[in-house]
């Protein structure tokens, strides 16, 4: 499998998949095969020992697999986080931008208490600016108090479906949707400006 390199807005570099603690992929996937209930369709990411579909259909639109990573905290390995878009951007701008489906979907490869999960989401969402502002907070606290004590193997997913707002779903939480395209887009930034996967 080949996968393609962003490396400014309209110029990609071709390059080899990645397995590891990253795994990128620019170009947009092929559905293949039965989809299953979720649409996972082929395993082709794979980053921390964990795979990931090449690409899912949701709400009847294909999502690719855009990127994958695993997140360690010293020797341990904490997550790992993958990152689907049914359009595939050029740049930063574009993909927060984008009125378009995209998802965060985090595996968690070890136990972690809700105190540490919502701390940890806290700390890293509200370096955004944005996300100190009132309604944003708001949401923001709406999306921490749906979080659960998370087992290995469990699931957290956060959708942003366009006239509709974000989803968040999976067994690290109770389950919460939140309305319009702010929050998602201030959620979406926050994510992508500290894990900088898009040339801005």
């Amino acid at each position: 499998m080949r996968t393609v390199a962003i490396t400014d807005c309209g110029k990609r570099v071709k390059g080899k998949a990645m397995t590891g603690t990253a795994w990128t992929k620019g170009a947009r996937g092929v559905a293949l095969g039965m989809l299953l209930l979720v649409g996972a369709v082929a395993h082709a990411g794979q980053a921390g020992g964990v795979n990931m579909p090449d690409s899912l259909q949701v709400e009847g639109k294909t999502l690719a697999l855009t990127h994958m990573e695993l997140k360690k905290k010293l020797f341990f390995n904490v997550y790992v986080w993958s990152l689907y878009m049914e359009e595939e951007p050029t740049c930063f701008k574009e993909a927060v931008a984008s009125n378009s489906l995209k998802r965060l979907h985090f595996r968690f490869l070890r136990t972690i208490t809700k105190d540490q999960l919502v701390g940890s989401f806290r700390e890293g969402l509200r370096q955004n600016p944005a996300m100190r502002q009132d309604a944003l907070n708001q949401s923001l606290e709406k999306l921490l108090s749906s979080l659960h004590d998370v087992r290995k193997g469990d699931d957290l997913v956060l959708t942003y479906l366009p006239g509709s707002g974000l989803h968040v779903s999976g067994g690290a939480s109770g389950g919460v949707h939140i309305p319009g395209k702010s929050f998602a887009d201030a959620l979406f930034s926050s994510w992508l400006d500290t894990h900088p996967i898009f040339p801005k």
